[in-house]
């Protein structure tokens, strides 16, 4: 039985809902039982968002995540209020352009990924978390294109078709990173 837990959090704007939806949809596709659970303050931009994601082989009992196995932290507040929550041996992938510091933990394994910056550079400045989504979907050895892009099939709308292809190049340059 194989269930993984993940936590995104970030402030409004980041992307952070639409990060967990986009897995939670590529775990569909390839078969797995998932939890989705969007959580956001009252404000739209600007304002805390978190999503619990779960992927399992098994049924899905609650979709609280407490206790992450990989925590993606798109700014400080974010790190501060979730890294002691990640389990012992689990995983946290950190926005290196908006978090300055490092994570305290040593029975954690911790990837530091320059997501803003790389978005900036490559001229997709709201694609950060796209780019942090490739980098955790390759360290976990996950990355399969065919899922990837059936799951930006179902996440992005017809309205925004030519966003499809900025997502997947997004998601390959975070995978490489």
């Amino acid at each position: 039985m194989s269930t993984t837990k993940f936590l995104f959090a970030g402030f409004g704007g980041q992307g952070i809902l639409f990060s967990g939806k986009f897995l939670a949809y590529k775990g569909l596709i390839e078969d797995k039982q998932v939890s989705w659970l969007p959580s956001y303050g009252p404000e739209m931009r600007g304002g805390t968002a978190s999503c619990s994601v779960i992927l399992s082989d098994t049924p899905v009992g609650s979709p609280i995540v407490s206790n992450p196995d990989v925590l993606v932290a798109m700014n400080l507040p974010s790190l501060d209020k979730y890294e002691d929550s990640v389990v012992s041996g689990g995983t946290i992938f950190v926005d290196s352009t908006l978090v300055e510091r490092k994570v305290k933990r040593t029975d954690v394994n911790v990837h530091y990924i320059p997501a803003t910056a790389l978005a900036d550079k490559n001229g997709m400045p709201t694609l950060a978390n796209m780019i942090i989504v490739g980098k955790v979907l390759s360290a976990l050895e996950q990355f399969n294109e065919d899922g990837i892009n059936a799951a930006l099939g179902k996440v992005i709308s017809a309205r925004h078709a030519n966003m499809l292809d900025f997502n997947l190049k997004a998601l390959k340059i975070g995978s490489e990173n």
